[in-house]
């Protein structure tokens, strides 16, 4: 693959990499990798450029959802059904409000190395390196924990493989039918979100019953696509699964189908930019409030030059009190260069806070109120807001502060399960998708 420069990286800083336990071993699990069968397909990744480029146009929305940073202990079939579950009716909701197509895509199979401040971590006496995510070490405070061993890449790999078969079969054997939107609020406890759902779900129920009695057979609404995407953050995971494909010969990462560079990674003269610039996958690019015009015009330049419709996503996380003031520029900056880039909004990231008895968190008013945010930003300017970006859980978990259930620092205490950031849960989720439903057609109107 030196013919598309793939290892010209290797020239330039890589931030964010792990200092590895033995390069021995390292070497070993990296030959293993590259002689494993890819996770994705060049076709699936082909389709969801297509489908990117016609939510740019503002024929679709985008949906990206899941764990923070997904553990190994966390992928069973119960927790992996019920993330699904979520996206799947957060997805529901956002179709029914908007009347445009929804791309389900999970922060899943993948998402298990995350960027962190230090190297290491201090308690009391004791310093260990930073838990980076289960592909690098574990979460647990001890030196054996700790250790960053290469074998955690291909533990990932094996974990990712065994999730994306359980997507495939819940999506396309039965479990996604639209005919089964009552039994995805099955296991959820009573709330606000669920019965504006079951209200939803029983006008689909109608619809479906009259396509049947005038003789439609809808088999498209039997299964949905769902696409899996996370950070592209560990080269020594990332390129032993950079593949060339049998029809083109092009170069794709096929450990998920979109790969996104994350705020501390997307220098220009980076590693990550310079590497992910040459493989044909979706890509997407976050954007903090310290992100200029500048940055905007030459990552257009570098990871779309020949501005190729679905190629490049500007995910903007820029807090509550920011986006507002910050994004417009942004946005005019894409306008000028003659791309169209898809804006999606993550309104986790740059709302983060710590309460007073020691938790990560954040509010669920700031979450909701970048949301707005995001769509008056987009309706002033007459352009498109494209999709939404979350960490979620589809379990009864309890991270973000607020919301119809009022969650608070004590119930923090009880139910915080996260090994990373905060996360909304189910019923957060889907008070949220019906807001952003609420927006897209506010946003339809003017």
């Amino acid at each position: 693959m030196k013919e598309f420069g793939l290892d010209n990286y290797l020239n330039l800083e890589a931030k964010q990499q792990p200092t590895w336990d033995s390069e021995i071993l390292l070497e070993q699990v990296k030959q293993e990798l590259a002689a494993q069968p890819p996770l994705v397909f060049a076709g699936e990744v082909d389709t969801l450029k297509k489908r990117i480029a016609d939510a740019a146009k503002g024929e679709g929305f985008i949906l990206q959802g899941g764990d923070c940073a997904e553990t190994f202990a966390d992928a069973t079939a119960d927790r992996i059904r019920n993330r699904i579950k979520t996206v799947l009716q957060m997805a529901v909701v956002l179709m029914y409000g908007s009347s445009l197509p929804v791309v389900k895509m999970g922060r899943m199979a993948g998402q298990f190395a995350k960027p962190r401040s230090s190297d290491t971590e201090t308690r009391g006496d004791l310093t260990l390196p930073a838990y980076r995510g289960d592909a690098v070490n574990g979460y647990e405070f001890t030196p054996e924990s700790r250790v960053n061993d290469p074998y955690r890449l291909m533990q990932a790999y094996n974990t990712s493989a065994s999730t994306l078969n359980l997507i495939r079969a819940f999506t396309t054997g039965g479990f996604a039918d639209l005919r089964e939107v009552h039994s995805w609020n099955k296991g959820f406890t009573d709330n606000p979100a669920n019965k504006r759902y079951e209200n939803i779900a029983q006008d689909i129920d109608r619809a479906m019953r009259f396509m049947e009695a005038c003789g439609i057979d809808a088999n498209e609404l039997k299964s949905t696509e769902f696409f899996v995407s996370h950070e592209g953050l560990l080269f020594d995971y990332e390129v032993p699964l950079t593949r060339l494909d049998s029809r083109s010969g092009a170069p794709y990462v096929t450990s998920g189908h979109f790969i996104w560079i994350g705020e501390r990674t997307r220098q220009l003269d980076g590693a990550h930019v310079d590497y992910f610039s040459r493989v044909k996958n979706p890509l997407g690019v976050k954007l903090g409030p310290t992100s200029t015009k500048e940055d905007v015009l030459q990552l257009i330049d570098k990871l779309d030059p020949s501005r190729e419709p679905g190629r490049l996503t500007f995910i903007s996380r820029m807090g509550a009190g920011k986006i507002r003031d910050e994004l417009p520029r942004l946005i005019e900056a894409a306008q000028e260069s003659g791309a169209n880039p898809l804006w999606i909004t993550d309104p986790m990231h740059g709302n983060g806070m710590t309460t007073k008895n020691g938790y990560k968190s954040r509010r669920f008013d700031d979450v909701m109120d970048e949301v707005m945010g995001f769509f008056e930003v987009h309706r002033e300017l007459g352009t498109h807001p494209g999709g939404l970006h979350v960490e979620l859980t589809g379990d009864d978990v309890a991270e973000c502060l607020g919301g119809s259930e009022q969650i608070d620092e004590t119930t923090l205490e009880e139910r915080y399960e996260s090994v990373c950031d905060p996360r909304l849960n189910h019923k957060q989720s889907l008070e949220l998708a019906f807001l952003v439903a609420e927006q897209l057609v506010e946003t339809a109107r003017n």
